[in-house]
């Protein structure tokens, strides 16, 4: 944490606790929402959601700006946004927090989860609550897990087994961890923010790639990528977070109808969440011109296979046990 950034992030703690004393909220609370998807996306859908119900419920009192699409600040700023009190809300992907808690690398792993079913069933055990409030201590709170989807792989040349992805240039996101397993492909990781992945696709910088569907139709991977592998080997799922310091301070009233619609979208975002990536990959299939490949259960097992020296690397910073209740979860509903 750089000097200025630390000084910034004091002054702005100190601002936060002398509005709260001095009863800064009597007027509407303006809660910005910033994220760099789009708005037919699960996160987007949900986000206007939750606008349109702290409207309703909530006029006068506090209302909601939803920025997508990266508008108000990209992957790289948003979090430093969050501390500062710039942005009061955010729903990144578990990778942006590592630094802050390193075990929620729990859902980079990858093909430890069967289906998205399975990792819903260690989110909501006591193992994955646990692991939604740790980052208290630095600031942050987690309100809720949001499913985006399973992720799928995309690349310009058939994927089925390991040995397939040999040579090929993959997009990872800031993730030493994404990049190690990339690395046991024998694959070269290139990190990359989400917004520059098309260009990157489009000028050969990276070949290979991986998001949920609806990520991969809305950003238009699929206009650059000529293989969809649906090869469901990760949960792509979001940390809905704020910063400590304001929910902390929201008259009692307001906090606590704002955490129940945050709970009622919650549960509207997962429950679309499949049916909208299903949509969108029959969109990305409909003309035709993309093959779809199907990992089979037997060639999904090949690739845990390579996988898993990988999830031995990280134990010690994710925790044993987590990638055993995440194991769990995956034979809780046999």
């Amino acid at each position: 944490m750089s000097r200025v950034f630390r000084r910034r992030l004091t002054c702005a703690l100190l601002s936060a606790s002398l509005l709260l004393s001095a009863g800064a909220f009597a007027e509407e609370i303006v809660i910005k929402f910033a994220h760099v998807a789009s708005d037919q996306t699960p996160k987007g859908q949900g986000a206007r959601m939750l606008q349109r119900l702290v409207k309703e419920r909530l006029a006068g009192k506090a209302r909601v700006e939803v920025y997508p699409n990266s508008s108000l600040f990209g992957d790289g700023k948003e979090m430093e946004a969050l501390l500062l009190g710039d942005v009061q809300l955010l729903a990144p992907a578990p990778v942006k927090l590592e630094k802050y808690q390193p075990r929620v690398q729990i859902f980079d792993l990858m093909f430890l989860f069967d289906d998205a079913a399975a990792s819903q069933r260690f989110e909501q055990s006591p193992k994955g609550q646990e692991l939604l409030h740790s980052l208290e201590n630095n600031g942050i709170i987690g309100l809720a897990y949001w499913l985006n989807g399973m992720r799928q792989f995309t690349a310009n040349k058939p994927l089925h087994l390991p040995s397939d992805a040999r040579g090929l240039k993959f997009r990872v996101q800031p993730s030493d961890l994404q990049a190690a397993q990339i690395s046991a492909l024998r694959a070269v990781p290139r990190k990359m923010a989400f917004a520059e992945i098309y260009q990157g696709l489009q000028t050969g910088v990276i070949n290979a790639s991986d998001n949920p569907w609806s990520n991969i139709y809305s950003q238009r991977h699929h206009e650059v990528q000529q293989y969809m592998i649906e090869s469901n080997h990760a949960v792509g799922n979001y940390m809905l977070i704020t910063n400590a310091a304001f929910w902390n301070g929201l008259p009692e009233d307001v906090r606590g109808e704002l955490k129940t619609i945050i709970d009622e979208v919650t549960v509207e975002v997962n429950r679309q969440a499949l049916a909208l990536n299903e949509k969108d990959k029959q969109q990305i299939l409909a003309d035709g011109k993309r093959e779809l490949i199907v990992l089979t259960d037997e060639e999904r097992q090949r690739w845990r296979e390579v996988m898993r020296p990988v999830w031995k690397q990280y134990e010690n910073r994710i925790g044993s046990d987590l990638i055993e209740a995440a194991q769990a979860a995956n034979g809780a509903a046999q």
